[in-house]
């Protein structure tokens, strides 16, 4: 039981920490562009499957798409996307310069990073509501004695808590990125 309880939790933090690497910082990083869909072949795939993504600058992205036909399609997405940078390119390769980010816009990426943070301990919490449920019908099939119940709680606690401090560093760790000018 706590082993699943565990690896659900493990997820959402995975989910959280996918989530914010998709929110800027001071320095460029390819997981920016996780969430850009560009068609191709008649799907929607991620900018990733299309070409390379590389960071020669601290504050640039270089995408070498595979195929020369895609950088138009690529142009679009990323012209329509909101990660609000103006894509140029060079008939070959397309440059993504991202701006200097100003301590209002930082402010606005923490608050971001925080309602994140928020989802994912709600999401804790309510793995923690589903277990305790758990528990609690098994008390009243007489299938669990109240003071074994009591203690299974007490776990299921610390594991929730554990989580939340994992979740609250991660944030912390992120906060850290974004204001660090």
């Amino acid at each position: 039981m706590f082993k699943q309880l565990e690896e659900r939790m493990n997820k959402t933090i995975e989910a959280l920490k996918s989530e914010m690497a998709t929110v800027r910082t001071g320095r460029a990083n390819a997981a920016l562009l996780d969430q850009i869909r560009v068609p191709y072949y008649g799907s929607d795939v991620p900018v990733s499957q299309v070409g390379n993504i590389s960071v020669p600058e601290p504050r640039m992205l270089l995408i070498t798409p595979w195929e020369k036909s895609i950088l138009k399609d690529l142009e679009k997405a990323l012209l329509s996307s909101d990660i609000g940078i103006t894509p140029s390119s060079d008939g070959e390769v397309i440059r993504l310069i991202l701006p200097e980010l100003t301590e209002e816009r930082r402010k606005e990426f923490v608050k971001q990073v925080k309602g994140m943070s928020e989802k994912s301990k709600v999401s804790i919490r309510n793995l923690r509501r589903d277990a305790n449920d758990e528990i609690k019908k098994k008390i009243k099939d007489d299938a669990l004695p109240e003071d074994e119940a009591k203690r299974l709680q007490d776990e299921i606690q610390k594991i929730t808590d554990r989580f939340i401090v994992e979740v609250d560093k991660t944030v912390e760790k992120k906060e850290q990125d974004i204001l660090t000018v």
